[in-house]
């Protein structure tokens, strides 16, 4: 493992930096392809390469003739994206590792919990039904010519920077402000966070590895709490505890807030649990170790050092007041 030439396209994301760090603590010789504007600094050793990926011949030439032991695909969403790194990358990578997306599974789910058998349907969000046309694509790839392909699908995944709430930081400025907070449903479904650096445990175990070729895994956590315990933790890491949440139906939240609706109620309504056995017959280490509770206190902590993270979304908050006057005058609260 500490000779894998690895390249990570991307690899500054919430994800993708957690596996570059690992990957690089592991003594794999890892390389980062990006346009080089993220904020997250690379760790030492890590080399850097500078494309927009989504320039054909930049890629092409920001590689030159190098081969690598293994490709991870961070960025890749339509089946145009991963045509190009068959064009640019096959018969010159040991493993290709596309990151698909848990929303893809069969939604709303007929069976929990979720496994690499449930099929992958989801009419709901037109990302979802973009990476499994990527999985297609590649698993064809795979099929008719054996490209060493390895998919992996991860599920809400996040750090310090990341709240996983509907209104992001908007919802902690209101619950400081002592205004109510929308919590879609009732707020009962089950939910699986996974934080970035125990993903990254499951996720370097397959890099590498023969016996991850040709196979799809998701890499989730075992902590599936529910969306009140998620914001009930929330508060309690801010500091309030006099706080009002509103359940309010994903369908009227929709209607009110359209962007928010395909990943609404193609994603975070629909309780979510999955059986982790296949990726950890390969990542017998991977397991939860951070729990939400825990996760909430590094992410408050984190935005509270870190004021210009503490970003409030005007027209978002109009639309939660709307939403609660509603609620309100029809005497749903």
């Amino acid at each position: 493992m500490s000779n894998t030439r690895v390249l990570f396209i991307g690899g500054t994301g919430t994800i993708s930096s957690a596996c570059v760090e690992r990957a690089a603590a592991s003594g794999m010789q890892v390389t980062v392809l990006n346009r080089g504007t993220a904020r997250r600094p690379l760790p030492p050793g890590v080399r850097a390469l500078t494309a927009d990926v989504r320039d054909a011949a930049a890629l092409r030439a920001a590689v030159g003739e190098e081969r690598f032991d293994v490709v991870c695909e961070f960025l890749a969403f339509t089946p145009e994206h991963v045509q190009t790194d068959l064009d640019v990358f096959e018969g010159r990578v040991g493993q290709y590792v596309f990151i698909s997306s848990a929303s893809a599974y069969d939604t709303p789910p007929r069976r929990l919990p979720v496994t690499e058998s449930t099929p992958l349907r989801n009419p709901f969000w037109q990302y979802s039904r973009d990476k499994i046309a990527c999985e297609d694509v590649l698993v064809g790839a795979y099929r008719e010519r054996g490209f060493p392909v390895t998919i992996v699908r991860p599920s809400h995944t996040y750090d310090e920077r990341l709240l996983p709430t509907l209104g992001h930081w908007t919802d902690i400025a209101r619950l400081r402000a002592g205004k109510p907070v929308v919590v879609f449903g009732d707020g009962t479904s089950l939910w699986t966070l996974t934080h970035a650096s125990d993903f990254a445990v499951g996720f370097t175990a397959l890099l590498g590895n023969p016996a991850a070729i040709g196979e799809p895994f998701h890499i989730t956590g075992d902590h599936a709490p529910t969306w009140n315990q998620i914001y009930g933790w929330l508060a309690d890491a801010a500091g309030v505890t006099d706080r009002r949440f509103v359940h309010i139906a994903s369908d009227t939240i929709a209607a009110v807030l359209p962007d928010k609706g395909p990943g609404l109620i193609g994603d975070k309504s629909n309780s979510m649990v999955f059986d982790n056995a296949k990726v950890k017959a390969l990542a017998p280490d991977f397991c939860t170790t951070i729990t939400f509770d825990e996760g909430a206190r590094r992410i408050i902590a984190h935005h509270d050092a870190h004021p210009d993270l503490q970003v409030v979304d005007p027209a978002l908050d109009a639309a939660f007041d709307r939403l609660v006057a509603h609620a309100d005058a029809a005497g749903l609260v």
